[in-house]
């Protein structure tokens, strides 16, 4: 069975979530540097099956796209041609670096370890991932 990889895309780093092979739970993978992307997911692709790219769409709080729209369009032309063979969906993620960060405080981890970027990014990979899997 193939899983389901969410991607939490920023200009300097992206979260990465991504489902058992039951599609049940979203759970957090890891965080690659932007610029190594997309040949991380062609290496993660060619060891595990992936159904699907579930990426991040910034939007406003009104709903018009953010500044980060103009960095996500051309990785995704490049996703979709390197990789043709797994579709991609977009999923609004207004609000996922707010719940990561909720969430951390919420499980009890420590002021230090909430100022790491990374784990941000990859809990909204997570989040995004568990918002597309309950919207199913």
């Amino acid at each position: 069975m193939a899983r389901i990889l969410a991607i939490d895309y920023g200009s300097k780093r992206c979260g990465i979530a991504v489902t058992d092979e039951s599609k049940i739970i979203a759970s957090g993978l890891t965080t690659v540097n932007t610029k190594e992307l997309l040949m991380w997911l062609k290496e993660y692709v060619a060891k595990e099956a992936v159904e699907l790219f579930v990426v991040g769409e910034p939007k406003r709080l009104h709903g018009e796209a953010s500044q980060t729209e103009a960095l996500i369009q051309p990785f995704l032309e490049s996703l979709q041609k390197s990789i043709p063979d797994i579709p991609i969906k977009r999923i609004d993620e207004r609000f996922t670096s707010k719940m990561a960060f909720d969430t951390m405080i919420a499980s009890g981890i420590s002021k230090k370890k909430r100022r790491d970027k990374a784990l941000v990014d990859q809990i909204s990979a997570t989040i995004i991932l568990q918002d597309y899997l309950y919207n199913l």
